[in-house]
């Protein structure tokens, strides 16, 4: 729970002065091109170096990484408040300082991951997992509304000190609490360089078959659940206004926090595997489908927010698997692994739909010509028809990889299919003593 205060409001700190941020872009210029400029600049860094961040995380204690990724943040943070308060600051600096806090935050992921397992037992991985799941969506509402309050009534300058106070905070919480278990990954032979390490995450997702095939699931899910993601702002727009998006945003923002929450009371099903591939389909029902259908404000609110309480649940039982049947020594390279392959989907689907909605599917759809001779009589011709069929389809794409899922034992029995890593471990050590007791 120390942990957890801590790194709760340091995320709000960093999603306020992330709006922050975005404000002071559009304001000097009014593009949209400098907002994705600056949302790139966020997330390119953290796909990017994640897996080498994995490696470093894994020869470090998970205390001394984190502390690493938090005063990376106040640092950087902090030189930004001192250039507005020399009159300094310049909109270049905010897009390197953007790009040097998710260089930080890549760091923060795998360690703070790979960390929960020495702060709470076995079973109550899925609660942890949730807390942590639900911080990250409560920020997601609270940072931005927390940021537009400090930076109507006090400006930029107290804004990145409220950000700042955050990350001392979550320093705090880190320093007191005790990690059982926290040291570095012994090496296993000579040690090589940090770019070879970084890929044998990678190669230990893929040489393992159920987590083979689990992240290869997850990957294609994340490509279509972002694919549709993309197009929930410019469809809400379209077909409503700037207050709607605003509540649908809102409500995928709450529907983070009450899968947390719920993941926080219940722990999660017990089989992971096959519980995971049914909110997969939970998932593409509501947030992907149901938004298809849905004709309004009240219908697009609850779609989502159902998606996202669900997605909440798989991804806290994602983690809790991988850190469960993956070594300890193995944590950081392997989620660092994982975050990369989660992050770069995101560019690739956002650069596909778009596109994909302008000039074929809208067009499509108004002229009911393509793809809309069939799927005409569903969504219509009206404006926004061609993103809802995009949302049907992309939903029947996400249900029939779960349904994949479902039918690959090593997925849907994961649990059985790969023992635990202590187990794993533990078996080890008594082999090895038997042969022990036989050389004797």
């Amino acid at each position: 729970m120390l942990v957890w205060s801590g790194q709760a409001v340091s995320l709000v700190g960093s999603a306020a002065v992330r709006f922050a941020f975005v404000v002071d872009v559009w304001s000097s210029g009014e593009r949209a091109s400098a907002v994705t400029a600056l949302s790139l600049c966020a997330l390119l860094p953290q796909a990017l170096l994640s897996p080498i961040a994995g490696a470093i995380v894994d020869r470090m204690r998970k205390r001394s990484a984190l502390q690493l990724a938090d005063a990376g943040g106040l640092l950087v943070v902090g030189c930004l408040a001192l250039l507005h308060y020399l009159g300094l600051l310049h909109s270049w600096q905010i897009y390197v300082a953007t790009a040097l806090l998710g260089a930080c935050a890549a760091f923060q992921l795998p360690a703070l991951a790979s960390a929960v397992p020495l702060l709470v037992r076995k079973d109550q991985l899925g609660r942890a997992n949730g807390l942590l799941s639900g911080a990250k969506s409560a920020a997601s509402i609270g940072g931005p509304a927390l940021g537009g309050i400090l930076l109507t009534l006090f400006g930029i300058g107290p804004t990145l000190l409220a950000d700042l106070a955050s990350y001392v905070l979550a320093l705090i919480g880190v320093r007191l609490v005790r990690l059982t278990g926290d040291r570095p990954a012994p090496p296993t032979g000579p040690r090589r360089g940090i770019t070879a390490e970084a890929g044998e995450g990678l190669r230990y997702l893929f040489r393992t078959p159920g987590l083979r095939d689990l992240i290869v699931n997850f990957c294609v899910v994340n490509l279509v659940m972002v694919f549709g993601f993309a197009l929930i702002q410019p469809m809400v727009l379209l077909r409503a206004d700037s207050a709607a998006l605003a509540t649908v945003n809102t409500a995928i923002g709450v529907g983070g926090v009450a899968g947390g929450l719920l993941m926080a009371a219940w722990g999660g099903p017990r089989d992971r595997g096959r519980g995971m591939m049914l909110g997969v389909i939970g998932m593409c029902l509501s947030a992907l489908v149901g938004m298809a259908f849905a004709g309004g404000v009240v219908g697009w609110s609850v779609a989502v927010l159902i998606g996202a309480l669900l997605m909440t649940v798989v991804n806290s039982q994602m983690n809790a698997v991988v850190q469960t049947k993956v070594p300890q020594e193995w944590q950081g390279r392997v989620f660092g692994a994982v975050m990369c392959l989660g992050y770069i989907s995101v560019p690739l689907a956002t650069a596909l739909s778009g596109p994909l909605a302008d000039h074929v599917f809208e067009p499509q759809a108004a002229h009911g010509t393509g793809l809309f001779t069939v799927l005409g009589p569903l969504f219509g011709d009206r404006p926004g028809s061609g993103m809802a069929g995009m949302f049907f389809l992309a939903g029947l794409a996400g249900i029939g990889v779960s349904l994949w899922g479902l039918a690959s034992r090593n997925i849907r029995e994961i649990d059985l299919v790969m023992p635990d890593a202590d187990d794993d471990a533990q078996g080890v050590r008594e082999h090895e003593g038997v042969r022990d007791e036989v050389r004797a």
